[in-house]
């Protein structure tokens, strides 16, 4: 579990069919084999180490549904240990379970502060609302505003100079993991969907409905 307050970007140093290797520093003070550890957002295991970098396992279903497959050499990447539990949650719970991969739609400039547009598929933006949280590549962001298939986040410099969003433009694809607290309301209400079960009635009974 982690928290989308990215910790370090570190620099790809191999990328192959099977692992992906990252230069590190300051999240290697304590990572060991077998540790969760965020990379753009996506949870990967740690299965070798050595004093400047640590490698991880990259399985099929991770390369098709993420954008770790099309890393290249000395591309920057956001990074982030897994929570400790006497740890502040600083940005929202993030698992690390992409959801799916949008892309840089347009960027507002405001001065020192800009506005970012991404684009998404319609399976996604369901589970997007305003001032709602959503990991960007594992950035934990606050959502200002989602009409049809592109929502919008505010960035501020910290943010954007401690992130790999410096080197992102136009076009660039980004690894998104909505918020887990509304795939487990989706779930819990499924019974109760238009089709089945709420009504008038229904909502009379429950205390919803005068």
């Amino acid at each position: 579990m982690f928290t989308g307050i990215i910790e370090e970007l570190g620099t790809v140093k191999q990328n192959t069919k099977e692992k992906i290797t990252v230069q590190a520093q300051k999240i290697l003070s304590d990572l060991v084999l077998g540790a969760s550890i965020a990379v753009n957002g996506v949870c990967l295991t740690v299965i070798e180490q050595t004093p400047i970098s640590f490698s991880a396992e990259l399985s099929p279903e991770t390369r098709s549904k993420t954008t770790l497959s099309n890393m290249h050499i000395n591309q920057k990447v956001n990074l982030e240990r897994a929570m400790s539990i006497n740890g502040r949650l600083g940005g929202h719970i993030v698992l690390g379970h992409i959801d799916g991969v949008g892309l840089v739609d347009h960027i507002v400039e405001q001065g020192q502060f800009a506005s970012w547009y991404f684009k998404v598929s319609e399976t996604i933006t369901k589970y997007i609302v305003p001032k709602g949280s959503i990991a960007v590549d594992g950035i934990s962001l606050t959502v200002v505003e989602c009409i049809n298939d592109v929502f919008s986040v505010a960035i501020i410099p910290s943010t954007k100079n401690n992130t790999n969003l410096q080197f992102l433009k136009v076009g660039s694809k980004i690894n998104l993991e909505v918020d887990i607290l509304g795939k487990y309301i989706e779930k819990l209400l499924e019974p109760y969907n238009a089709q089945s079960r709420i009504s008038e009635s229904f909502l009379k009974q429950h205390g919803f409905w005068e």
